[in-house]
C-alpha cells in the first residue's frame, strides 16, 4: 500500500539503521506527528517471552506522570456505602445491580470498570461482554478492590495497562504529540521502567528484544533500550 506524502516526508527524517536515545526518539516523534488531530504517541515493545506460559505473562499497571492527554470516563460497581468516595473522587457512573442491568441491555459508555470484590460475583456474569472490549475488571490492574477513591483518581491521573499480547508485544500509549518534550520522556521512562521491572522469573535470554515509539500516522522510531 503506497504511503501519503506526510508519511513519505516523516520515514526520511528517520535513520533506519539506528537505536534512538529516548530524548532524541521523543523529539523525532514530535517532529514527525503532521496530521491535522492531537496524535497519540505509542510504545510497542518486543518481549523475549512466551506468552503461552502462564509463568511468562507481563501483565500490570502503572500511573503516567503525566497523564496520557486522554480523560477516561470511569464506571464504578459498588455497594451503597461506597457509591459517596466514588462520586467524590470523580467516578462518572456509579451504581450497582442498575449498571450491570444497563451493561446487559447493551450500554458501554465508559472506558473503566472498577468493581468492589462484593460485586464481582454478579460483575463475573458479564465476562462474555466485557471480556472481549478488555474492560473486565480485574485485581491485577488494581480494578477490583474496596478503596474505589484511589482506584479512580489513579485512573484519572493517568493510569494504563500494559499486557504482552500473543506475539509477545506490548502496545501501550505514553501521551499526545502536543506534550511538552520533557513530559513525553518522563512518561516514556516510566512505562518502560515498569516493563522492565516485569520481567517474569521463568523469562530466559534477551528480555526486551526491540522498542519503538511511534505517532498514530507516522513511522516508527527504534529506540536503544539500554538507556532506560
Amino acid at each position: 500500500m503506497k504511503k501519503g506524502k506526510k508519511y513519505q516526508d516523516s520515514f526520511k527524517l528517520i535513520d533506519r539503521t539506528r537505536q534512538y536515545d529516548p530524548e532524541e526518539a521523543v523529539a523525532l516523534v514530535k517532529q514527525t506527528a503532521k496530521a491535522k488531530f492531537d496524535e497519540t504517541v505509542e510504545l510497542h515493545v518486543r518481549l523475549g517471552v512466551d506468552p503461552r506460559h502462564a509463568d511468562q505473562q507481563v501483565r500490570g499497571t502503572v500511573v503516567l506522570p503525566n497523564g496520557t492527554g486522554k480523560t477516561k470516563t470511569v464506571l464504578v460497581v459498588c455497594k451503597a456505602d461506597k457509591e459517596k468516595d466514588a462520586r467524590d473522587a470523580g467516578a462518572d457512573f456509579v451504581g450497582a445491580e442498575d449498571m450491570i442491568a444497563k451493561i446487559q441491555g447493551g450500554w458501554f459508555g465508559f472506558d473503566v470498570m472498577i468493581a468492589t470484590p462484593d460485586m464481582m460475583g454478579m460483575v463475573g456474569r458479564l465476562g462474555r461482554v466485557l471480556g472481549p472490549k478488555g474492560l473486565m475488571p480485574n485485581p491485577k490492574t488494581g480494578s477490583v478492590t474496596m478503596d474505589v477513591a484511589r482506584a479512580v483518581a489513579e485512573t484519572k491521573a493517568g493510569k494504563v495497562e500494559y499486557r504482552v499480547d500473543k506475539t509477545a508485544i506490548i502496545h501501550c500509549p505514553v501521551g499526545k504529540a502536543s506534550f511538552e518534550p520533557e513530559k513525553l520522556e518522563q512518561n516514556l521512562r516510566v512505562l518502560m521502567e515498569a516493563i522492565i521491572k516485569a520481567k517474569p522469573a521463568a523469562a530466559k535470554g534477551t528480555y526486551i528484544r526491540s522498542a519503538v515509539l511511534t505517532n498514530t500516522m507516522g513511522p516508527a522510531i527504534k529506540l536503544n533500550s539500554l538507556r532506560f
